[in-house]
């Protein structure tokens, strides 16, 4: 594929993604957000569909029993389950770390990244194999061996010595830290790369876009990425999209002193993992125009949106919001709106797996009859996922200091989440928290820190689990 279409494909790609900034947002006819007189407790609670097959259960209900005839939006809410572990026990790793030693790195970052390496060191044993790599312009490698006491001496005396220098080629890390869990992926049930940077990529592949798909090949070969992002200065949405497509977990770390807790909790998830290369597909029947996956990376299939999903360890759970067009007829039976498929690798029985479950709903013309069978359940998930979609775009508008914009972005939230007092009480604290942060905000590397922490609030807010 040359450049210009992959770039062409990616940008298609993201778009389809809520973290797009600057749509037009369309006139609620859900009736899923509440009136001004109403509070978004009312409501039924409808009894969830589910599907189980293997280590994950597929759980999904739609915004209402009933929904409108004629253009109308819906919303569905699918929760992907992993089950609890039945016993404490730590899979053997196939780990690759790789560090970022660019200049920018210098100083603190760098000598607490060290540090933390040592501490994921410490918590390896004979039966895990880890890969050393650290990069600048160009790539260093400790090629993966089993965490010896022997090794252990010389994965020491390398962490020791990584000097800071030169550019930031996260490409080349990548690369060479898959060359050298490759050969071993047969061997473990969980391969997994760590991936730590400070700033933007300056040499090899340079496009957020191609470095995204370069994750999502590596996660299609059995290999997870997590992304992990230090400071203030690097591409927090680039990061994310490589820990969306790679299947691993995203993080920004404003105090490089928490890379070590961090790098144990990969650590734990790695180990703990019992599906991976998670994929959700959602088919969606004549009737269904289009759809929009709230908050996460979808990519169009013909009718089909496929949906990554991050590796899953025991008791974890993903949830994905999904706003539905409708042009539907009245009916007098339940008709078919969504139709999800998950599909993943189950660890533990070293085998592809596969859930399917359909998502029904009565088509009427009484819009009375919609709203009072509306369910509250996926009324919150729904205003929740509209009010991050705000705060995604207001961390953009302070990067980019449009203040005024910013401002009124985070008033849309509040009011979206306001409508829900008790429910969405958490939301409504955080937004004032954020506002009164960002007017108290003295230069533009304190603006920046709050733009990067909106962001990370975002992602939780959405539903995703897999951020730090």
């Amino acid at each position: 594929m040359n450049r210009t279409l992959l770039l062409l494909a990616t940008t298609g790609l993201l778009a389809l993604g809520a973290g797009v900034v600057g749509l037009p947002r369309q006139k609620d006819t859900s009736h899923t957000v509440a009136r001004p007189d109403e509070d978004l407790g009312t409501g039924v609670t409808l009894t969830p569909t589910l599907a189980k097959g293997g280590a994950l259960t597929l759980e999904g209900k739609l915004s209402g029993e009933y929904l409108m005839a004629g253009p109308s939006e819906a919303f569905a809410a699918l929760t992907v389950r992993a089950d609890t572990l039945r016993e404490a026990r730590r899979l053997p790793v196939n780990l690759a770390l790789v560090i970022d030693r660019s200049g920018s790195m210098r100083g603190q970052k760098l000598t607490d990244a060290t540090r933390a390496a040592r501490r994921l060191l410490e918590r390896l044993g004979p039966e895990d194999r880890l890969a050393l790599v650290h990069y600048g312009t160009d790539v260093s490698v400790l090629p993966s061996q089993p965490v010896t006491l022997e090794a252990r001496a010389r994965m020491e005396a390398f962490i020791d010595a990584i000097q800071d220098e030169g550019a930031t080629n996260i490409s080349g890390g990548l690369e060479t830290a898959a060359a050298e869990l490759r050969p071993y992926v047969e061997s473990f049930r969980v391969s997994r790369i760590i991936l730590l940077s400070d700033g933007q990529p300056t040499a090899g592949v340079t496009e957020p876009g191609e470095l995204q798909l370069v994750a999502g090949g590596l996660r299609r070969s059995g290999l997870t990425v997590s992304a992990l992002g230090v400071g203030d200065d690097f591409n927090e949405r680039m990061m994310q999209g490589m820990a969306e497509q790679g299947g691993g977990f995203y993080g920004y770390i404003q105090d490089s002193e928490r890379l070590a807790d961090i790098f144990r909790r990969e650590l734990e998830q790695a180990a703990g993992t019992v599906a991976r290369g998670v994929e959700l597909r959602l088919e969606l029947p004549e009737g269904v125009t289009d759809a929009e996956v709230m908050g996460m990376t979808a990519r169009r299939e013909g009718r089909t949106l496929v949906v990554p999903l991050y590796d899953l360890a025991g008791g974890q759970e993903a949830r994905v919001v999904v706003k539905l067009t409708l042009a539907l007829e009245a009916t007098q039976a339940a008709r078919g709106v969504l139709t999800a498929r998950l599909r993943y690798w189950e660890v533990d029985a070293g085998r592809q797996a596969q859930v399917d479950l359909a998502l029904t709903a009565k088509v009427t013309e009484d819009e009375a009859r919609v709203r009072a069978h509306l369910d509250k359940d996926v009324r919150v998930y729904a205003v929740r996922a509209l009010g991050a979609r705000e705060l995604q775009a207001a961390a953009e508008q302070m990067k980019q200091g449009n203040r005024d914009r910013a401002l009124g972005m985070l008033d849309n939230a509040r009011r979206l989440f306001g409508s829900s007092a008790e429910a969405l009480a958490g939301e409504v604290a955080d937004v004032d928290r954020t506002r009164a942060a960002y007017l108290n905000a003295q230069d533009e590397t304190a603006v920046r820190r709050e733009a990067l922490q909106l962001h990370r609030k975002s992602l939780k807010t959405f539903g995703q689990n897999n951020s730090y």
